[in-house]
Parts: C-alpha cells; sequence; structure tokens
C-alpha cells in the first residue's frame, strides 16, 4: 500500500496555527499560500479540493485544557468529505466518544497527555482497534508523557508495550522539529521499524520530496505534513509526480 501523506491543521483559539519545535507560547496565526486566512474550515476545503483524503487536526485548546469546543471539527466533518484523525489531549472515554461525535474518524491518543498505558487497553476495547491510533510524542529524542513509567521507556519498547495492548497503528511525532524542516527523526523510526509490524506513521521536519521517499523506502505507512505545504515548498503536483497523491 502506497505511504499516505496527510496534511495537519494544529487549532488553537478556533484558527489555524503556525507550530513550532512545540513551543506554543510562540504559536502564531497560520500564514499560508494556500488560503488568505487562517481560517481552519476554508483551509480544510482547500486540502480536500487538492486531492487530499485525511486530515490530521491538534486541538491544542483541549491539548492544553483551556476549553472544550469541537464545533470547528464539526463543520469540516460535514461540509468536506476529509477523514478527520484528531488529537485533543485524549485521555479518557468520555471526552474521546465526544471527539468521535464531532465527525472524527479516528483518535489520536498523545502519550505527551497520557497518564498511564490502561486507558489505552480501555479505548480499544470500547471504541475498536481502527478507531484509535497513539502518538509517541518525543521532544529532543525524549519521551513525553505524564506518566513516568512511559518516559522511563524507549520507544521501542514503549511500541511493544502497546502492541500487547492492541494497538494496530502508532505516529512518532518529535515535537522539537515540528515547523522546523529540519528533516524527520530518523534513527527513532529505523529503531521501531525494526521491533514491530504494526503501522507507523510519522512527521515533524520534513522538508521535501526527498525526505518523502527517504521514509517511504522504509516502510512508513504514512507522514504528517505542514509547514512545507503552506510555505509551497512542497506542492500537490510534487506529490503526484512521485505518486503520493
Amino acid at each position: 500500500m502506497p505511504m499516505k501523506i496527510i496534511p495537519v491543521l494544529d487549532l488553537l483559539n478556533g484558527i489555524a496555527v503556525h507550530a513550532m519545535h512545540g513551543d506554543r507560547n510562540k504559536y502564531r496565526p497560520l500564514n499560508s499560500i494556500l488560503w488568505s486566512s487562517p481560517d481552519p474550515l476554508e483551509l480544510s476545503k482547500v486540502f480536500a479540493s487538492q486531492g487530499f483524503h485525511e486530515l490530521y487536526v491538534a486541538d491544542l485548546d483541549s491539548i492544553l485544557g483551556n476549553k472544550e469546543d469541537f464545533s470547528v471539527l464539526s463543520r469540516i466533518c460535514s461540509e468536506t468529505e476529509l477523514s478527520l484523525m484528531v488529537d485533543a489531549g485524549i485521555n479518557d472515554l468520555g471526552k474521546a466518544e465526544r471527539v468521535l461525535e464531532a465527525g472524527a474518524s479516528t483518535i489520536i491518543i498523545g502519550t505527551e497527555t497520557l497518564t498511564g498505558l490502561g486507558f489505552v487497553g480501555e479505548a480499544i476495547k470500547a471504541l475498536g482497534e481502527d478507531r484509535v491510533i497513539v502518538s509517541i510524542d518525543l521532544k529532543g529524542g525524549e519521551l513525553l508523557s505524564k506518566s513516568e513509567k512511559i518516559r522511563s521507556m524507549t520507544p521501542p519498547r514503549l511500541v511493544k508495550a502497546l502492541e500487547e495492548l492492541g494497538v494496530t497503528n502508532i505516529i512518532v511525532l518529535d515535537l522539537a522539529r515540528v515547523g522546523s524542516e529540519q528533516g524527520i527523526n530518523m534513527g527513532v523510526i529505523v529503531d521501531i521499524l525494526e521491533e514491530t509490524r504494526i503501522g507507523v506513521m510519522t512527521g515533524g521536519g520534513i522538508r521535501g520530496i526527498e525526505d518523502l521517499e527517504k521514509v517511504s523506502s522504509l516502510g512508513v505507512s504514512g507522514v504528517l505534513i505542514a509547514t512545507i505545504l503552506h510555505t509551497g515548498k512542497l506542492t500537490v503536483a510534487d506529490l503526484v509526480s512521485k505518486g503520493f497523491l
């Protein structure tokens, strides 16, 4: 199966913002060549018109515990045919169900806000393995989590533990590289792929089509991209020419 290319929207205070290095205090309204304003609905419509089928949404207000308002998600789902993967700082079934009710196809459980692995198994049992993806959140190669046990693990060991809980798809995301165009953390990806057969997606730091070809050759199942789409350094024509779209 060809590697999926999944555009990303980071939402804060109801608008799309430019994520940089995971330093959320410095996130600013997104300035994109794709649309004249940081309107998440209009940007989503652009992605759909370009031929993308999935969209990854990070609801930063919910992740940071500021507020919970999934109306933007609902509008994107009702006004486009995009399948939404949503990270909203989900660490209980109630919030997971509210995100799915808003129209998301898949919930993202990020280790950054996870207090323990038990919830992962609970979510898979309640919602099904196809509706749950775990994001292995790193910063500078170090695991991020509210759980000391998770922080003490190596990424490959954590993936093994997740596999035992029934997880079939993960995302490996180094927040320090998000928006940086410094390249993917290849070492971690290779270490994880050597230890597992589950689907491994990644994101953070993609510089261009060469990086996509490199991770595709490793066996990565999908890549999250944002900055280089909004700056025009990577175009739909580039993706089509290489068979990624």
